[in-house]
């Protein structure tokens, strides 16, 4: 018999259909009755007759026709939902889709696999992974490492041993010794009562990040999961079926525990889930509808689950991948700009950058060169004022090498702590399989990634600065030969005005972002966790200041080619000509 699961104001419903010849309007009625069933004023509702609505699909939320058959409409086990018109929901109300749903209505299913073994994790990997690339399998050796750690636990509740976490409480009740027919039932309260977080759930891709890098984690085999165990939370992955987990709440000491606690209580088939087959609904339903049984947790499993730095981790990884495009696309936008305003290429020679040998100096002042007038590149822009009085620009664009590179250093910096974290053990306690025992440390601790995301902030917000500065040259005529605020005709059109105030409003907002979260700490759990990192916000905020800097940049961007119509017919360099077409390809020169 087809069963459909079907959303109305914000719970799911499981309806059977025992005709299939019944019609999408049946289904959307038939909901609608159950839902004003189970509800001590009717929902609201005089009776099911009073109630309009509409009914569309999950993935992709494209509207249904009432008339429409089942059997011709719908799949078996499909999600849908009812939207009744008029409605007006809550704020708290969470809607069957994430934003930017039509991001996940044309998802296809991964064929190719990455192996993980703990060691091996990329940056790049993990965000490729988040994205959908990818599908995940263990390596033979880390099924071996997993299986041996597993035999250490077995052992240790089959003596009846005393270790925290496994057959004690946590925190402030590690000296609490739990009877062994308890045992399961404490892993089970540990992820109910741990998922505290609040705030709007991370995207599919965030998720899918966090849960990818939970498994390389516990791949290492020094967790003390059962292989059984991992196999369902990598057949999850796979399935992209993925827990609600809020972004706040962790104070990232004992790790990321409650937004950890969160990705793990939807995998036990409790809480809400996400696929791009079901959007939002009760996990235990999404992870019937792939054919997924909830993960029954055995000893000390729920806390092997969220035990870690991985939610400071994964959005780190975000971070410096964003961070290490846009300063790239950073040098190519000063270029442009630097022709614009008819600047020299003197401050970029190889023996200037030789005798201040920093690394990313080196590399920035390369790309200058290579985008800029050359014998292989000439440009007609750098040629129409070659013999000018000019004798040195501003530092804007002077000192791009110096202030650019420096961001570039910054970037591999972190991007080098954050690798070295993605592929660490971070449970408490450790199983060491070799050992034969567990032992209790502190690798939890969420400083590292905490206090290089902050200096990642730190520096990438230098990007935005300078290139609002370069916005006010171009749009400023006492700064420039062109037109004021980029207009011909200006007072009848503003030109990039405003533009260039947005650029100063998200810069300003990325000075208050940049105050570091790491030099912040509040003891929690009754003085047990008496120093924490913040390392949670500090990633958050880390993206938030990425996004300001991508934004900032773009407007330069703009600025900058909207300046190079006033020196047509010049052409500037081929590279160059190339970037300016490709924006000319998506936005036209504003008269």
């Amino acid at each position: 018999m087809p069963r459909y699961t079907v959303h109305v104001r914000g719970e799911w419903l499981a309806v059977p259909c025992r005709d299939a010849q019944l019609t999408v309007g049946w289904l959307g009625r038939e909901a609608v009755r159950r839902y004003i069933k189970n509800k001590p004023d009717n929902g609201g509702f005089a009776s099911v007759d009073a109630v309009q609505f509409l009914v569309r699909r999950c993935k992709g939320l494209g509207l249904l026709d009432n008339e429409d058959l089942l059997e011709v409409a719908l799949e078996d086990n499909e999600f849908v939902e009812v939207v009744i018109e008029g409605d007006a929901m809550s704020p708290d109300f969470i809607p069957s889709q994430p934003e930017g749903v039509y991001l996940y209505s044309k998802y296809r299913e991964p064929e190719k696999y990455i192996d993980l073994d703990g060691d091996s994790l990329t940056t790049e990997d993990l965000v490729n992974l988040g994205k959908g690339h990818y599908k995940i399998k263990l390596t033979p050796i880390a099924e071996k490492k997993v299986q041996k750690s597993r035999e250490v636990i077995d052992s240790i509740i089959k003596e009846k041993t005393v270790v925290y976490g496994i057959t004690t409480g946590f925190g402030k009740f590690a000296r609490t010794v739990i009877p062994i027919n308890k045992l399961q039932e404490l892993q089970v309260n540990l992820v109910r009562s741990h998922s505290s977080g609040v705030g709007k759930p991370l995207s599919p891709e965030r998720c899918r990040m966090l849960l990818a890098l939970r498994i390389n984690v516990l791949a290492k085999g020094y967790s003390g999961i059962s292989l059984e165990t991992l196999k369902q939370v990598i057949e999850a992955f796979n399935a992209s079926c993925l827990s609600y987990v809020p972004e706040k709440g962790t104070v990232g000491a004992s790790g990321d525990l409650a937004p950890l606690s969160h990705l793990a209580l939807g995998l036990i088939g409790e809480g809400k889930m996400w696929s791009p087959k079901s959007g939002w609904a009760d996990a235990k339903y999404v992870l019937e509808a792939h054919g997924l049984k909830p993960v029954v947790l055995k000893p000390k499993e729920g806390l092997a689950l969220i035990n870690g730095t991985q939610m400071i981790t994964s959005l780190g990884c975000e971070a410096v991948e964003r961070a290490s495009a846009i300063a790239r696309q950073a040098d190519i936008v000063a270029a442009l700009t630097l022709e614009v305003l008819k600047g020299t290429t003197k401050a970029f020679d190889t023996d200037i950058h030789a005798v201040r040998p920093h690394r990313g100096q080196i590399e920035v002042a390369f790309r200058f060169r290579s985008l800029l007038d050359s014998d292989h590149h000439p440009s007609e822009i750098a040629e129409s004022h070659r013999f000018c009085d000019r004798v040195q620009d501003a530092y804007t664009l002077r000192c791009c090498p110096q202030i650019h590179g420096v961001v570039n250093d910054t970037i591999a910096f972190v991007k080098d702590i954050i690798t070295t974290e993605l592929n660490s053990a971070t449970d408490n306690p450790m199983v060491f399989a070799s050992r034969g025992e567990t032992i209790s440390g502190g690798n939890f601790h969420g400083e590292y990634p905490a206090k290089a995301l902050d200096y990642l902030a730190i520096g990438v917000h230098e990007l935005a600065a300078i290139s609002e500065r370069r916005i006010e040259r171009l749009c400023n005529p006492s700064l420039s030969e062109l037109p004021a605020f980029l207009v011909a005709e200006g007072g009848l059109n503003s030109g990039f005005m405003i533009a260039h105030c947005t650029a100063a409003a998200l810069v300003s907002e990325n000075k208050a972002l940049c105050h570091p979260s790491s030099v912040d700490s509040l003891s929690t759990s009754a003085a047990t966790e008496d120093h924490v990192s913040m390392g949670g916000w500090a990633a958050r905020k880390a993206l938030r200041v990425i996004e300001h800097v991508e934004q900032v940049l773009a407007i330069e961007l703009l600025a900058a080619c909207q300046g190079i119509e006033f020196l047509r017919p010049l052409r500037t360099t081929t590279p160059l000509e190339k970037v300016y077409d490709l924006v000319r390809s998506v936005v036209r020169f504003g008269k």
